[in-house]
């Protein structure tokens, strides 16, 4: 995500706001007895001042197209 995120800001000279996905932990972070604590990636997004919106896991309406696409692929 790093690399992706200074190619789209060199290439097209505007700043990632918003990136979105689900719960599903890879992203997030990891279950504790405490709850979800935020890992590597949320603490780079909280660093650079980009907003994490996260969606229900595994809804394909609110996840939009790569929902779907795996969706299709598991279902080949």
């Amino acid at each position: 995500f790093k690399v992706f995120k200074v190619e789209v800001e060199n290439q097209c000279g505007k700043q990632i706001k918003i990136v979105r996905s689900d719960r599903g932990g890879e992203y997030y972070g990891r279950y504790t007895k405490n709850g979800q604590a935020p890992g590597h990636f949320a603490k780079f997004l909280q660093e650079h001042g980009i907003i994490a919106q996260y969606t229900m896991p595994g809804s394909p309406d609110q996840n939009g197209v790569a929902e779907r696409r795996n969706r299709t692929l598991l279902d080949m």
